[in-house]
């Protein structure tokens, strides 16, 4: 696994390679690799050069062409680039292949986001999230050079005649697989029992895609010290505080954000994380309203959110985050191109779609903390109904006695 991390305390010199099919035109395709610059640079990359090419779909021995893969390794020579980053995931055979042919590193993007989870983890329950997602990522890419690996197991009667070094490798990796999980498990009921132990406060958690400005909304709403970053996945562990607004007091917890092409079983790693999401009362879908491919983020979101919290029939508010760094290019009145994403203001975006979304849609900036009263209103009387639910002969201001002590609990292992 050494081999999948990169080297954080010096710049590497990368490139990034994308493929554009019928299902994937160019455009799309430079934004997936806008997003992978983005992704190299939060691990400590420099993006020297793309490439990409057109096809019908990819090539199964090297993804790319022949002619493509030589132009991309003559460039890697001439620059002293140490590494190559693949925008799709790659079999075994097309990282021994390719590597074969460049002789430089080879990554794709789920293993880009994996050394990323890796540095970003911080508790003990995250880096065993993320070291469970590295070993189910690469049991089914284990080849020969895996021979590094520690043997848990081994020796006298634990291993039959003629067993190569792969399948030792691959028992060794499911046998730690199988102690992750149970690890998990034991970290999964403990935070079970403290999800218990807040009663029937009000539950409010910021879910998003990453980098959208979630946890600098955690800090502006909770006035606490949550670590931002304008960098992705700057937050892998789940955070919990106490807010008030007014007299009503509600938890509001952190969450990881969610990314393209990132497979389900990697998103199920971190099922603690999404517990969270399960057991909120209330959603805050904060939404990079600045980002050109704003609304296939949510999309993605939402997608995630269904499938592995079924959480499409929670309360939900709609937070369209960064209006301060949103900006459009005006056409030109003998312009007669079609207007695209960056010729539409912001005020004509919110008479689109978002116009229907009535009382759960607000835009704010966490930054600067525009609208941010507004944005507090809403949640406020969305909290509200929900307390006073499950609380219709109390008082508001009796509900706040043990709100601290119940944030801080969960947070105990933070």
């Amino acid at each position: 696994m050494k081999d999948m991390i990169i080297n954080q305390e010096s710049s590497e010199k990368a490139v990034l390679v994308g493929l554009v099919t019928p299902r994937q035109n160019e455009q799309k395709v430079n934004e997936y690799l806008d997003e992978l610059e983005f992704l190299a640079d939060t691990a400590g990359a420099v993006t020297v050069k793309r490439f990409t090419q057109k096809a019908d779909y990819p090539n199964s021995r090297t993804f790319v062409g022949k002619g493509k893969l030589q132009e991309i390794k003559d460039y890697v020579e001439q620059n002293e680039v140490g590494m190559v980053i693949f925008d799709d995931d790659l079999s075994t055979k097309q990282v021994s292949n390719i590597e074969r042919e460049l002789q430089v590193k080879i990554l794709d993007r789920t293993t880009l986001i994996l050394d990323i989870f890796a540095k970003r983890a911080q508790t003990a329950n995250a880096k065993t999230q993320v070291e469970l997602a590295q070993y189910q990522y690469l049991l089914p890419r284990l080849t020969r050079m895996w021979t590094h690996l520690e043997r848990q197991r081994g020796g006298i009667g634990m291993r039959g005649p003629g067993e190569t070094q792969i399948e030792t490798d691959r028992r060794i990796i499911l046998d730690k697989i199988s102690r992750l999980k149970e690890e998990l498990a034991a970290i999964d009921k403990q935070k079970s029992m403290q999800r218990k132990n807040r009663g029937k406060l009000t539950r409010v958690a910021l879910v998003g895609y990453t980098n959208v400005g979630k946890s600098t909304l955690m800090n502006l709403l909770s006035k606490s010290e949550v670590f931002a970053e304008n960098k992705l996945f700057a937050t892998l562990d789940t955070t919990v505080r106490k807010v008030v607004i007014d007299n009503l007091p509600f938890l509001l917890t952190d969450t990881v954000g969610f990314i393209r092409k990132l497979p389900t079983h990697l998103v199920d790693s971190f099922k603690s994380t999404l517990d969270e999401v399960r057991d909120a009362d209330i959603l805050v879908h904060v939404v990079d309203i600045s980002h050109p491919g704003f609304e296939e983020q949510i999309e993605v979101v939402n997608k995630t959110l269904n499938e592995v919290c079924d959480a499409k029939d929670k309360p939900m508010i709609m937070v369209f985050n960064k209006i301060d760094a949103f900006s459009y290019k005006p056409k030109d009145e003998d312009d007669l191109t079609p207007r695209t994403r960056e010729n539409i203001s912001l005020e004509e975006l919110k008479e689109t779609w978002m116009s229907r979304m009535a009382d759960n849609c607000v835009f704010i900036s966490a930054k600067t903390g525009k609208n941010i009263d507004e944005f507090k209103h809403k949640l406020y009387e969305m909290a509200k109904a929900i307390h006073l639910e499950r609380f219709p002969y109390n008082d508001l201001l009796y509900q706040t006695y043990d709100a601290d002590e119940l944030a801080n609990t969960d947070n105990a292992d933070e």
